[in-house]
């Protein structure tokens, strides 16, 4: 495994979803891509190893996405991270603009993935808004 890539996190409960998002941007070879499909079951990994760039669905088991990314941001666990959701819950998506997570950052599914990919070189590559 190249440590040197940047790392991403899928964190998303729909396993089809997850392994979409997983294998389309494994297929890179740009990034160390991994999947996990609880919020809790992401901070226990990020604590290991943590991330560059988180894709969280907002609607997880246990503890939902907007408290993983509030926990993962605030810990220094993952440095940004980008929503993936079928919900586009207006005051909780206002509350995660407070922890650096713009409109770019939010995606309704379903999305184009090449969407989603061009904004995870735009962070990368430093471009945030």
């Amino acid at each position: 495994m190249n440590r040197t890539l940047p790392r991403l996190c899928i964190v998303e409960d729909e396993e089809r979803i997850r392994a979409q998002l997983l294998l389309f941007l494994d297929d890179y070879d740009e990034f160390r891509v991994t999947a996990v499909e609880s919020g809790e079951k992401a901070l226990e990994m990020l604590r290991r190893d943590p991330a560059d760039v988180c894709i969280v669905d907002l609607r997880l088991p246990g503890m939902n996405g907007a408290t993983f990314i509030r926990s993962a941001l605030k810990t220094g666990l993952c440095r940004r991270c980008l929503v993936h959701t079928g919900t586009a819950d207006r005051v909780l998506l206002d509350e995660l603009r407070s922890v650096g997570v713009s409109d770019r950052d939010v995606f309704l599914k379903p999305t184009k993935m090449n969407r989603i990919l061009a904004r995870i070189r735009d962070l990368l590559s430093g471009e945030n808004d």
